[in-house]
């Protein structure tokens, strides 16, 4: 856990631009708590409060931010791909650039992307009517997050990480430590909309939090449906959902171009470093002229043998 000291700010965050937005959080409390996903639309069990909080922008700042101290960093890195609505190109070009992306900043051994997702704040309505079959969530579509959140628990991130490692390298020699990471670009003209809020991930610990089950389904259960028991929950994908503290901080990169990516930490292995990064899209004020936010995200796993 951060010590006061660690996540005590330094000089040159002090004078930053602050923004003033909503962020969703779980209430604390005891209750069920899932999230269920279908295409172009999620939704959550249990109870959330919306809490005013302070956005600071980072970007005057960018190179101050680390990814072991923060739990976040910024870095130039321009793509190859032309267009992120060409499942095809992302498919075939962009998991393979953001493997050596992920390498580089990180220093890792190893990397494997596991999969990608387009976000948008345009209206989904259509698509979220869609009637679906066998939906799998990866490669689609979806709206920004909608409450504060890191993608994975701790057991969950062990099984990802030694499922990964064991498919992709099953003659290799084991690993010492373990990445899960998000990179996530946007590809609509600055300023967007929505952007992304990220957490100091030193400051990430104070309130309480749920681990949240990950449900992929066609429809949407109703009523009771949504909280009946299932048959081998605990074996699923969860993430970590936190409850509302003030000492929280809040950042968030203004005006990012398409040269721009951002890599934050769902969790690392390492917790001697800052090892998780709570986020989430915000509407974000301070620009009239905004653009809908479009942006794109990959999941990796990076290893160090």
């Amino acid at each position: 856990m951060a010590t006061a000291a660690a996540s005590r700010p330094d000089d040159i965050e002090q004078g930053a631009r602050e923004v003033e937005a909503m962020i969703r959080f779980v209430d604390p409390g005891d209750f069920v708590t899932r999230r269920y996903v279908r295409a172009g639309a999620e939704i959550n069990t249990g109870t959330y409060s919306d809490h005013k909080v302070i956005v600071r922008d980072a970007m005057p700042i960018r190179d101050h931010f680390a990814l072991d101290v923060h739990g976040f960093r910024i870095a130039r890195q321009p793509t190859a791909v032309k267009d992120f609505h060409d499942s095809d190109e992302v498919n075939r070009v962009y998991e393979r650039e953001v493997e050596e992306h992920v390498r580089a900043l990180t220093g890792a051994d190893k990397v494997v992307a596991r999969g990608w997702m387009v976000r948008t704040s345009a209206d989904l309505t259509d698509r979220a009517q869609e009637k679906t079959e066998g939906y799998q969530h990866v490669g689609g579509i979806q709206p920004p997050a909608g409450e504060a959140h890191i993608d994975l628990d701790t057991p969950t991130a062990r099984r990802m990480a030694e499922f990964t490692y064991n498919k992709h390298f099953p003659d290799g020699p084991g690993y010492k430590r373990f990445l899960i990471t998000s990179y996530w670009r946007t590809f609509s003209p600055p300023p967007q909309d929505v952007p992304l809020a990220l957490c100091d991930g030193r400051t990430s610990f104070a309130g309480e939090e749920k681990s949240n089950k990950l449900f992929v389904v066609d429809e949407f259960p109703e009523g009771d449906a949504l909280t009946a028991p299932v048959e081998g929950e605990d074996q699923l994908m969860a993430a970590t959902i936190p409850s509302y503290h003030p000492s929280m901080r809040w950042w968030y990169f203004s005006n990012m171009t398409r040269d721009d990516a951002l890599l934050f930490k769902f969790h690392d292995s390492d917790h001697a470093r800052t090892w998780r990064c709570p986020h989430t899209a915000f509407h974000d004020p301070s620009f009239a002229d905004a653009h809908v936010r479009e942006s794109i995200e990959v999941r990796s796993v990076a290893f160090w043998e």
